[in-house]
């Protein structure tokens, strides 16, 4: 059930010319399952793409081509004073251009970062960092798409 609050939110906002960016008429709305996305070759790759994927759908008869370089590194930001490190921070960058046609379409550079503990077993410390990476990837995604949106708006 609506409360006040949330029907006088919607109300307001529709007041100011705030449209949903996947509107029925709106240019963004292209890019739902009309992205071919450059295929992954390392895990990386494949985390980013499945988050982009999973935003905008995976094309059937491709409008646009997505090419994406992801670049990561990680350093040890938590150390003890006998020198072992308990924390890193990892960051990313993802370089892309969406192309229609071999014409370039929009393009730009995200990053983000996240960081994990390295405190505990070996086994716990490998799931942590993978953790962080798939947390990375999903970050960075989402920053493209949005991005994407915007340009297309």
């Amino acid at each position: 059930m609506w409360s006040s609050r949330r029907l006088f939110l919607l109300l307001a906002l529709a007041g100011c010319g705030f449209t949903p960016a996947y509107g029925v008429k709106s240019p963004a709305r292209a890019l739902l399952d009309q992205v071919q996305v450059q295929a992954p070759k390392t895990r990386d790759d494949f985390d980013f793409v499945a988050a982009l994927e999973a935003q905008v759908g995976r094309a059937s008869a491709p409008r646009f081509d997505l090419a994406y370089t992801i670049t990561t590194t990680q350093a040890g930001v938590g150390i003890t004073v006998d020198g072992a490190t308990t924390r890193y921070t990892l960051t990313g960058t993802a370089d892309y251009t969406l192309t229609a046609d071999g014409q370039r379409v929009t393009g730009g550079k995200v990053t983000d970062f996240t960081a994990f503990s390295a405190t505990g077993s070996t086994v716990a410390g490998l799931t942590a960092s993978a953790d962080a990476h798939r947390r990375l990837m999903q970050a960075l995604a989402d920053q493209v798409v949005r991005r994407l949106v915007m340009e297309l708006k």
